[in-house]
């Protein structure tokens, strides 16, 4: 009986840890299986998240090739050389050259350009980009924002490829954009650049008569003579602006109208041959600043400071008077001189009324102004 049992708790002990061995491996195993599966949703995890990032990095470099590939400067180019003319004009003097763009207006071709390109010429030639050439006549001119229109006579129809003038409104600083003209008479030449400022005004004494051509693109595009009067585009090929003005002996300054202005004003000077919708307020001024402000004892160091009051003019007839200081008009705050021209130009009309508000001294008045008309340019 003792063997026997001895036996018998041996063999039960035995099976005891072959169970134990048993459970265990289960016990094991589906550890391991949980850590195996937990392995594999990371990994799948890392995957999908090296996915995105090469998608991303795809984009990013699909945008850097639209946007600096020479193939695709090159091509604008080639949709809109045809569209921009050479104008030669006849003077007292001799003669003139500038650029030009066709623009379709109302089923009608014509020819936009620039004031001063055709200003005080006895006859006007347009020469296209394939060599053909015709009389031009103009149409209508406004000094104030030195735009031209011309038709061209004798042209056939297939001739004329027009350029699409979209807004300016969204143009921002740093926008890239092309200028398309005649240089010195070199035909076709095309200069790149971008946007360096916005809301300019620049003086063209000789045909404005003192008063300012307002709310203008600054640009880095070269511009030289022979370029006024040509788009400046944006990289759909597109109307923005017409080349304009240099500033003598600088490096990467031009101006260029924005093409705002020409969409206002473009049926005036075909149905009339002139635009007078530039509003007036009567007075002459300059920049305000610290140190002018120190001086005066001025409570700001911003806006336009008031010089001359005109006499019976907007401004006189509201009360403003000489050493205000123009620091809002309708709620917008006004910095400078070129602010207010600028605002002036795209926000308001002649008769209407604007809130002007100035500093006088310690006190701020609002003061309604019934906005004029400017006086015609200069003949």
């Amino acid at each position: 009986m003792g063997e026997r049992g001895v036996g018998s708790s041996s063999a039960f002990l035995i099976l005891i840890f072959v169970a134990g061995l048993i459970v265990g491996g289960i016990a094991s195993s589906y550890i391991f299986l949980r850590k195996m599966n937990s392995l594999e949703d990371q990994i799948s995890n890392l995957e999908n998240q090296v996915s995105q990032i090469s998608g991303n990095q795809t984009v990013y470099n699909q945008n850097i090739t639209i946007y600096q590939n020479a193939t695709a400067l090159s091509e604008i180019y080639e949709r809109v050389r045809d569209s921009v003319v050479l104008i030669r004009g006849v003077t007292s003097s001799g003669t003139v050259q500038g650029s030009g763009f066709i623009y379709n207006f109302s089923e009608s071709m014509i020819v936009v350009t620039n004031n001063h390109v055709v200003h005080g010429t006895t006859s006007i030639s347009v020469t296209f980009s394939d060599g053909n050439g015709y009389a031009g006549v103009v149409n209508g001119t406004d000094p104030y924002a030195d735009l031209a229109v011309l038709s061209v006579i004798g042209a056939p129809h297939d001739q004329f490829k027009p350029l699409e003038i979209v807004s300016s409104s969204e143009l921002k600083v740093g926008n890239p954009v092309l200028a398309v003209g005649n240089p010195y008479g070199l035909i076709g030449s095309m200069t790149t650049g971008v946007v360096s400022a916005l809301g300019r005004t620049i003086s063209e004494e000789e045909f404005t008569g003192g008063f300012s051509i307002a709310n203008v693109i600054q640009t880095s595009a070269p511009i030289n003579p022979g370029n006024s009067g040509g788009p400046l585009l944006n990289y759909e090929g597109k109307v923005v602006g017409i080349t304009t003005a240099i500033v003598a002996d600088s490096q990467g300054l031009g101006f260029a109208v924005p093409s705002n202005t020409i969409r206002k004003e473009i049926f005036g000077l075909i149905k009339f041959g002139t635009y007078d919708g530039h509003s007036y307020l009567g007075v002459q001024g300059a920049d305000m600043d610290y140190e002018t402000a120190q001086k005066m004892h001025a409570s700001v160091t911003y806006g336009w400071r008031v010089g001359v009051v005109v006499s019976g003019g907007p401004s006189a007839n509201a009360g403003v008077r000489v050493d205000d200081v123009i620091i809002a008009i309708n709620l917008t705050r006004i910095r400078n001189g070129d602010e207010m021209s600028s605002y002036l130009e795209e926000k308001t009309l002649p008769g209407e009324t604007a809130i002007v508000k100035v500093a006088r001294g310690n006190q701020v008045l609002d003061l309604s102004v019934v906005l004029g008309k400017r006086p015609p340019p200069p003949s």
